[in-house]
């Protein structure tokens, strides 16, 4: 086998978690930190040695999926067993579109298994607990995960494709959605608008905040993209949604109340929006 294309495949796979993580961690936690310190879901930054901890192990994982993936996408033994469909003609533009949104709803639910998982005792213990490590993640944590972990996120590829006809576009596209909302998850920062978490298509859209309180507490909200099975299960925290606002409150009302000297720190903040609640 010609492993002569595997410098191009960590450089794709690892680029764009670089640009992804790294572009965000520059914005929000370097050129705008201090400024936007109120806005952080957690009150607080993390250790510079959890930023290096955190890119070590994602720096890991992506060379791992570089090796598989080479296997998988360029074996000459393995490649012919895919289900890879050569030219996007072959089944035409509407399975070709329509296909994105089902690889993301088998993903989300391969990947809340698979979480599910590696929270029963032995395998957080020995395994999960390196991603937990990130109880204040930032977008460096993304792909921060054990070897063995990382081997089971991505077998979500392999159960593409020996399961339905993708064309190679589809992979692409897929992992590079894939990571972007990775990154958002770990971000510590939330994007969203107020009151999404509870609007009607909101309510099935995992956030930042989402996620964040899962690092934070280490039970409840293991879903990656949508809130089906967190819904469905009874595994949403109770306290999600009042979370969520609380966070988007200090970010836009008291934001603006910031500037205006009208209150200042995280403690202040937090009392004035007590307030507005009560």
């Amino acid at each position: 086998m010609d492993w002569s294309v595997f410098p191009f495949v960590i450089m794709r796979i690892g680029g764009r978690y670089l640009i992804f993580a790294g572009s965000l961690f520059l914005i929000f936690y370097v050129w705008k930190g201090r400024a936007w310190a109120y806005k952080k879901i957690q009150n607080k930054f993390p250790k510079n040695s959890e930023y290096l901890r955190e890119f070590f192990y994602s720096a890991l994982t992506i060379s791992m999926f570089a090796v598989m993936g080479v296997l998988l996408l360029y074996h000459p033994y393995i490649r012919p067993l895919t289900t890879l469909y050569p030219h996007i003609s072959d089944r035409g533009w509407f399975y070709y579109f329509g296909l994105f949104p089902a690889l993301f709803v088998v993903h989300d639910a391969y990947f809340y298994l698979i979480h599910r998982l590696m929270h029963t005792p032995f395998l957080y213990k020995h395994v999960h607990k390196v991603h937990h490590r990130s109880t204040n993640p930032s977008p460096w944590a993304a792909y921060s995960f054990h070897p063995f972990e990382a081997l089971l996120e991505f077998g979500i590829l392999p159960l593409f494709l020996f399961t339905i006809p993708v064309h190679f576009t589809h992979i692409i596209l897929f992992f590079l959605a894939m990571i972007a909302y990775n990154v958002y998850g770990h971000l510590g920062f939330e994007l969203y608008p107020r009151g999404f978490s509870d609007s009607k298509w909101g309510r099935w859209v995992n956030t930042s905040v989402n996620h964040n309180q899962h690092h934070q507490y280490f039970t409840g909200n293991y879903s990656l993209y949508f809130l089906f099975w967190d819904r469905l299960l009874g595994t949403l925290r109770k306290d999600y949604s009042e979370k969520y606002e609380e966070v988007c409150f200090r970010r836009d009302r008291l934001g603006e109340m910031r500037m205006k000297g009208s209150v200042s720190g995280p403690t202040s903040i937090s009392k004035s929006y007590n307030a507005n609640i009560s």
